[in-house]
Protein backbone atom coordinates (compact mmCIF):
# COMPACT_ATOMS: atom_id res chain seq x y z
CA UNK A 1 0.00 0.00 0.00
CA UNK A 2 1.37 3.62 -1.04
CA UNK A 3 2.39 5.10 2.04
CA UNK A 4 0.27 8.48 0.57
CA UNK A 5 -2.98 9.12 -0.01
CA UNK A 6 -3.02 11.69 -3.03
CA UNK A 7 -6.13 13.25 -5.45
CA UNK A 8 -5.81 15.34 -8.10
CA UNK A 9 -8.36 18.44 -8.31
CA UNK A 10 -8.93 20.60 -11.00
CA UNK A 11 -9.38 22.98 -8.54
CA UNK A 12 -6.94 26.00 -8.03
CA UNK A 13 -5.12 25.24 -4.61
CA UNK A 14 -6.49 28.93 -3.12
CA UNK A 15 -10.45 27.19 -3.82
CA UNK A 16 -9.43 23.46 -2.73
CA UNK A 17 -8.51 25.10 0.28
CA UNK A 18 -11.66 27.12 0.86
CA UNK A 19 -13.56 23.63 -0.26
CA UNK A 20 -11.87 21.26 2.18
CA UNK A 21 -12.03 23.91 5.24
CA UNK A 22 -15.70 23.61 4.60
CA UNK A 23 -15.78 19.76 3.80
CA UNK A 24 -13.47 19.26 7.55
CA UNK A 25 -16.52 20.28 9.30
CA UNK A 26 -18.77 18.45 7.74
CA UNK A 27 -17.28 15.17 8.64
CA UNK A 28 -16.41 16.39 12.11
CA UNK A 29 -12.91 17.45 12.25
CA UNK A 30 -11.57 21.02 12.29
CA UNK A 31 -8.60 22.88 11.28
CA UNK A 32 -6.45 23.84 13.74
CA UNK A 33 -4.09 25.75 11.19
CA UNK A 34 -3.40 26.53 7.58
CA UNK A 35 0.26 27.15 6.51
CA UNK A 36 1.34 29.00 3.21
CA UNK A 37 4.52 27.32 2.76
CA UNK A 38 4.80 29.34 -0.10
CA UNK A 39 4.37 32.68 1.56
CA UNK A 40 6.23 31.73 4.40
CA UNK A 41 9.02 30.79 2.26
CA UNK A 42 8.95 34.20 0.36
CA UNK A 43 9.34 35.99 3.65
CA UNK A 44 12.76 34.43 4.47
CA UNK A 45 13.84 35.26 1.00
CA UNK A 46 13.32 32.33 -0.56
CA UNK A 47 11.28 30.98 -3.51
CA UNK A 48 8.72 28.61 -4.20
CA UNK A 49 7.45 28.26 -7.27
CA UNK A 50 4.56 26.63 -6.54
CA UNK A 51 1.57 27.05 -4.22
CA UNK A 52 1.74 24.76 -1.01
CA UNK A 53 -0.78 24.80 2.15
CA UNK A 54 -0.59 22.37 4.98
CA UNK A 55 -3.87 22.26 6.70
CA UNK A 56 -3.79 20.45 10.46
CA UNK A 57 -7.29 18.86 10.95
CA UNK A 58 -8.33 16.75 13.86
CA UNK A 59 -11.29 15.02 15.73
CA UNK A 60 -11.16 15.69 18.84
CA UNK A 61 -12.65 12.55 19.86
CA UNK A 62 -10.03 10.49 18.20
CA UNK A 63 -7.49 12.50 19.15
CA UNK A 64 -8.37 11.77 22.60
CA UNK A 65 -8.31 8.20 22.14
CA UNK A 66 -4.96 8.05 20.92
CA UNK A 67 -3.67 9.87 23.32
CA UNK A 68 -5.36 7.93 26.09
CA UNK A 69 -3.96 4.44 24.54
CA UNK A 70 -0.67 6.21 24.03
CA UNK A 71 0.18 9.77 25.07
CA UNK A 72 3.74 9.17 23.00
CA UNK A 73 1.63 9.20 20.06
CA UNK A 74 1.13 13.03 20.14
CA UNK A 75 3.85 13.07 17.84
CA UNK A 76 1.12 12.18 15.15
CA UNK A 77 -1.34 14.43 15.97
CA UNK A 78 -2.77 16.12 14.29
CA UNK A 79 -3.34 15.04 11.20
CA UNK A 80 -2.20 16.90 7.86
CA UNK A 81 -3.54 17.75 4.19
CA UNK A 82 -1.69 18.93 2.01
CA UNK A 83 -3.14 21.23 -1.59
CA UNK A 84 -0.16 21.71 -3.39
CA UNK A 85 0.66 22.83 -7.38
CA UNK A 86 2.54 19.75 -8.89
CA UNK A 87 3.69 19.79 -12.81
CA UNK A 88 1.26 22.03 -13.70
CA UNK A 89 -1.64 20.49 -11.31
CA UNK A 90 -3.02 20.57 -8.21
CA UNK A 91 -3.35 17.82 -5.65
CA UNK A 92 -4.89 17.34 -2.37
CA UNK A 93 -2.58 14.91 -0.43
CA UNK A 94 -1.44 13.30 3.08
CA UNK A 95 0.37 10.71 4.78
CA UNK A 96 -1.81 7.46 5.19
CA UNK A 97 -2.59 7.49 9.44
CA UNK A 98 -2.74 3.71 9.10
CA UNK A 99 0.55 3.51 8.10
CA UNK A 100 2.31 6.30 10.22
CA UNK A 101 0.42 5.11 13.51
CA UNK A 102 2.04 1.53 12.44
CA UNK A 103 5.63 2.89 11.84
CA UNK A 104 4.90 3.89 15.38
CA UNK A 105 3.26 1.59 17.20
CA UNK A 106 1.78 -1.97 17.14
CA UNK A 107 -1.32 -1.54 18.95
CA UNK A 108 -4.59 -3.22 17.85
CA UNK A 109 -6.50 -0.76 19.61
CA UNK A 110 -4.27 2.69 17.81
CA UNK A 111 -4.73 -0.04 14.25
CA UNK A 112 -8.82 0.97 14.43
CA UNK A 113 -8.64 4.29 15.46
CA UNK A 114 -5.87 4.93 12.77
CA UNK A 115 -8.27 2.85 10.16
CA UNK A 116 -11.19 5.00 10.85
CA UNK A 117 -9.47 8.19 10.65
CA UNK A 118 -7.99 7.34 7.32
CA UNK A 119 -11.19 6.26 5.79
CA UNK A 120 -12.95 9.74 7.06
CA UNK A 121 -10.19 12.01 5.83
CA UNK A 122 -9.81 10.16 2.53
CA UNK A 123 -13.80 10.83 1.92
CA UNK A 124 -12.97 14.56 3.04
CA UNK A 125 -10.08 14.57 0.37
CA UNK A 126 -12.50 12.66 -2.12
CA UNK A 127 -15.60 15.22 -0.93
CA UNK A 128 -12.96 18.45 -1.51
CA UNK A 129 -11.95 17.73 -4.58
Amino acid sequence: MNPQYIAETTKSPAQAVTDLQAVVKQHGYGVLHIYDLQATLASKGFDLPNACHILEVCNPKQAAAVLTADMGMNIALPCRISIYQDGGKTLIGMVRPTVLLASLSQSENLKTIAAQVEKDTIAIIEAAK
